[in-house]
């Protein structure tokens, strides 16, 4: 058995959970990938294996790392070498936008594409999964959370807080902070989702906006593992609020823990990767895949 590949595979070891063996390719086999600069720390190959060989697919995830100055000629490329399509981390989500032909609701609200689709004739269609997976393990980790019964907290300004702001204005939060460590770019972002829901905060005042609110949200680096952690104070957080991070190295970030203790339900940032990649998986492979408890046992085992 193969275990599927990581962003920085050299061998096949053994597969574990509830994996099965994975179908040889034969030369009609559809082949998919991940582009950032790095992307060896990418878990989408592994992540998308393990589908691959759940539902016995004809295919292939690779990673492949590309220099920001090489994505347009790389973009150009991979349709005519008959990719199905790429998904893209960091840093080429908002540089691929312009290099679509054609873009999805979501991603032109946004300004960014994750999921990227290759058709016969060399157009590419553009989407963004991101918004739509963070509210799919919001609504896994925190059945009862609905976004329109209060405000919510967003930390960050940078390409994530796009995706989750636009995706909680759409689902109808009648509140949105925006709180970032360079007020100028928290700005920015609310100019361009150009929403009357929208407040901005300086970051000296960030504890202060938690009153009342129905859901916080991380999107910055801090507390990831090699980063200093979130220094937030939650007392006036209400302990019905539900308190997501992004990050998923750790699992479980000192906000995490911190609103664990007070009683706070929480969400973490892996059931957002699995659910954003189900979208291109579907396009891709022809397969809706599921995300399960063998899925995130198996991701997990990558992140360990």
């Amino acid at each position: 058995m193969a275990t599927p590949l990581s962003g920085a595979a050299r061998v096949a070891t053994p597969l574990s959970g509830a994996a099965r063996v994975a179908t040889p390719l034969s030369g009609a086999a559809r082949v998919a990938a991940v582009l950032g600069w790095p992307v060896k720390h990418s878990l989408s190959p592994r992540l998308h294996g393990f589908w691959l060989a759940r539902h016995g697919i004809d295919g292939a995830y690779v990673p492949l790392p590309v220099r920001p100055e090489d994505l347009g000629a790389t973009l150009d490329l991979l349709p005519r070498l008959g990719l199905a399509g790429v998904n893209l981390t960091v840093p080429h989500k908002e540089a691929a936008l312009p290099l679509c032909h054609r873009l999805s609701p979501a991603a032109s609200r946004i300004g960014a594409v994750n999921t990227l689709v290759f058709s016969a004739d060399g157009t590419i269609s553009g989407d963004n999964s991101d918004g739509q997976g963070f509210l799919a393990g919001l609504a896994e980790a925190a059945p009862a959370f609905t976004p329109s019964a209060g405000p919510a907290v967003l930390l960050g300004a940078g390409g994530a807080a796009r995706s989750i702001a636009v995706a909680l204005l759409d689902a109808g939060a009648p509140r949105l902070w925006l709180v970032n460590r360079t007020r100028a770019k928290a700005e920015l972002l609310a100019e361009h989702l150009d929403d009357d829901r929208v407040r901005v905060a300086d970051w000296a005042d960030r504890a202060g906006t938690l009153k009342g609110a129905n859901l916080l949200v991380n999107t910055t680096v801090l507390g990831m593992t090699g980063q200093p952690p979130l220094d937030l104070d939650l007392s006036a957080l209400p302990t019905a609020a539900v308190v997501a991070d992004i990050v998923y190295s750790p699992l479980e970030t000192p906000l995490l823990a911190a609103a664990r203790e007070r009683g706070n339900p929480t969400s973490d940032g892996l059931g957002m990767l699995l659910h954003q990649a189900a979208v291109g998986f579907a396009a891709w492979f022809g397969v809706a895949p599921t995300v399960d408890a063998a899925l995130r046992a198996h991701v997990l085992e990558g992140l360990a």
